[in-house]
C-alpha cells in the first residue's frame, strides 16, 4: 500500500489543523432533541490540509467514468457528457431557481418544458410528454400507471395482465410488478425476435398491453413490429415503449410511427446527461394523442422533475440539431457492428447478423480450459479489462446466454478508442487460451483485486473501524 492510499484516519495525529470553518453568520436554530443526538463525541480525524486535498484526489482516481476512459457498458449508453451542457445548467438564471417561485420569475425555465416537449415529440412520434419521472424505471412505471388509468377509464377492468418478452430490458417485469400487474412471459426465436406465432395465444381480452425494448436488449430490431402492434391493439391492449435503447433510432426510426401507445426515455443514456452514481436522472413519459387526459392523473414526483437534467438534455438537442441527431444512430450501430465482426472469431456470437447499437457475446471461443484447470469465464474477462484501462462491458445479462457479455460502444467514441479496446479483448482472448490463470487473478493493477462480492454484500463496512 503507498503512503496516500491510506484512509485519513490513519493519517490523523492529535492537534493537527487543516482548516478552519468561519463563523457561523446565521443565527441559531432551535436545539436538536437529545433523542436524535449522539450518545458519543463524533472523532474525527486530525490532519493537514494537504492530506485533506491528497485523500479526496485518489479517491477520484481510483473511480471510473466516461470522462476517464471508454465505458462500453451494454444497454447503458453510457456516452460522454459534452461540457457545454454544463455551462447551461449552471447559468444564473437556471442555476437560482426554486420551484417555489413566483411563475413570472420562471418562465425561462417554464418556455424550456414546452420546447422540450415538442422536440421530443418530433424525435419520439409521440403527442406529448410528462417530465415528472426521474429515471428510467420511474418513466416504466408511470407509463403502466397510465396504461392502466386508461383502461379504468374505459371502464375495463378486466385488464390485468402485461406481456414482457424474454429479450426485454431487466427492469420491465419489476416495474409491472409494482404497479400491480401480472406479467406473462413471451419466449424470442432462435433469431432474437419476439415469436409471433407465441405471442397470438397470449393475447387475451385480460391483457392490458405489451413492454417492448426495441431494438431489443440482444441489439436486434424488431423485424414483425407492424404485426405485433396491429395484434395488441386488435384486443384493445396498448403498446409501451421502453426507451432504454433509442439510441440507434434517433433521427431514423420513430416508436411512435410504429404503434407503440406509451414509451419513456432515459434522458442519462440518449441525450447525454449525467450517468449513474444513482442519479441524478430523467425518464420522461411520452403518450399518443388519445392518452393525453390520463397524464394530468397522475403525479408521480414533487414539481416537475429534475430540471436540470432535463435542460442538459435540451442543451444537447439544440447542439446537434435534426440532422446530427441521425448520425447519432448511424454512428452508434456502425461502432458496435465494427467491434463485433473485428473479435467474432475469438468470442461466441450466438446470432449472427448486423445488430443496432449493441450486441452480445456468450463467452470466449477458447477459455483455455483442460484436464483440471478452469477456463476463463465472462468475469475473468471483464476483471482482465481493467488493466488495460478500459471498464468492462454488462455482463451476465440478458440471461438468454449463460456466459453472456453485452457491448455498447456508443457514437462517441474514437476509432482509436474502439481499436484499442479491440486489441485488448485480443489479448485477453490470447492469455486465456494460454494461460487463464492470468484472467483468473485479475485485476492486477486496480487499488484492489477480487474482493468476496458476496460477503461484501452480505456484510457491507460502510464505515472506518480502528482496529
Amino acid at each position: 500500500m503507498k503512503y496516500y492510499d491510506k484512509l485519513v484516519f490513519e493519517l490523523s495525529k492529535e492537534g493537527r489543523t487543516g482548516y478552519s470553518l468561519p463563523s457561523n453568520p446565521y443565527p441559531a436554530g432551535p436545539e436538536v432533541p437529545s433523542a436524535l443526538r449522539r450518545e458519543v463525541p463524533l472523532r474525527l480525524p486530525e490532519v493537514s490540509e494537504p492530506d485533506v486535498v491528497r485523500h479526496y484526489t485518489n479517491l477520484s482516481q481510483m473511480n471510473f467514468g466516461v470522462d476517464t476512459g471508454f465505458y462500453p457498458l451494454g444497454s447503458c449508453t453510457m456516452k460522454y457528457n459534452p461540457k457545454i451542457n454544463e455551462e447551461m445548467a449552471g447559468l444564473a438564471g437556471f442555476a437560482g431557481l426554486h420551484p417555489l417561485m413566483h411563475a413570472g420569475l420562471t418562465k425561462g425555465a417554464l418556455k424550456v418544458y414546452q420546447e422540450m416537449n415538442k422536440a421530443l415529440a418530433s424525435i419520439t412520434g409521440m403527442y406529448c410528454f410528462t417530465f415528472d419521472p426521474c429515471a428510467g424505471a420511474h418513466g416504466e412505471l408511470t407509463g403502466l400507471m397510465i396504461m392502466r388509468q386508461y383502461h379504468m377509464k374505459r371502464g375495463d377492468l378486466r385488464r390485468t395482465k402485461v406481456i414482457v418478452p424474454d429479450s426485454a430490458h431487466g427492469t420491465n417485469p419489476a416495474s409491472a410488478a409494482v404497479c400491480g400487474l401480472e406479467v406473462v412471459e413471451v419466449k424470442s426465436l432462435e433469431n432474437g425476435r419476439i415469436d409471433v406465432e407465441a405471442l397470438k395465444p397470449l393475447l387475451t381480452e385480460e391483457v392490458a398491453g405489451i413492454m417492448m425494448t426495441n431494438p431489443n436488449t440482444l441489439g436486434l430490431f424488431e423485424t414483425e413490429i407492424k404485426t405485433i402492434a396491429e395484434l395488441v391493439h386488435g384486443i384493445g391492449g396498448l403498446l409501451y415503449y421502453d426507451g432504454a435503447n433509442m439510441n440507434p433510432l434517433m433521427g431514423v426510426v420513430r416508436p411512435g410511427d410504429m404503434g407503440f401507445d406509451i414509451m419513456h426515455l432515459n434522458l442519462h443514456k440518449t441525450f447525454s446527461t449525467p450517468h449513474g452514481g444513482g442519479g441524478p436522472g430523467s425518464g420522461p413519459v411520452g403518450v399518443c394523442q388519445r392518452l393525453e387526459d390520463c397524464i394530468p392523473d397522475l403525479k408521480v414526483s414533487g414539481f416537475h422533475g429534475n430540471f436540470g437534467v432535463i435542460l442538459r438534455a435540451y442543451a444537447y438537442i439544440l447542439s446537434l440539431g435534426k440532422q446530427h441527431l441521425r448520425k447519432v444512430g448511424q454512428y452508434s450501430v456502425l461502432s458496435a457492428n465494427y467491434i463485433k465482426e473485428c473479435l467474432k472469431d475469438l468470442y461466441k456470437l450466438p446470432i449472427d447478423g448486423v445488430c443496432k447499437h449493441e450486441f452480445v457475446f456468450d463467452g470466449l471461443i477458447n477459455d483455455g480450459a483442460h484436464d483440471d484447470v478452469p477456463g476463463a469465464t465472462t468475469l475473468d474477462v471483464a476483471k482482465r479489462l481493467l488493466d488495460y484501462g478500459f471498464h468492462a462491458p454488462t455482463i451476465y445479462f440478458p440471461l438468454l446466454f449463460h456466459q453472456a457479455l453485452m457491448i455498447e460502444p456508443t457514437e462517441t467514441e474514437s476509432k482509436e478508442t474502439i481499436d484499442a479496446f479491440i486489441d485488448a479483448m485480443r489479448k485477453i482472448a490470447g492469455e486465456a487460451a494460454q494461460d487463464p490463470e492470468i484472467l483468473h487473478a485479475a485485476p492486477h493493477n486496480a487499488p484492489i483485486t477480487r474482493p468476496d462480492e458476496t460477503a461484501a454484500a452480505r456484510n457491507p463496512i460502510l464505515k472506518y473501524q480502528e482496529n
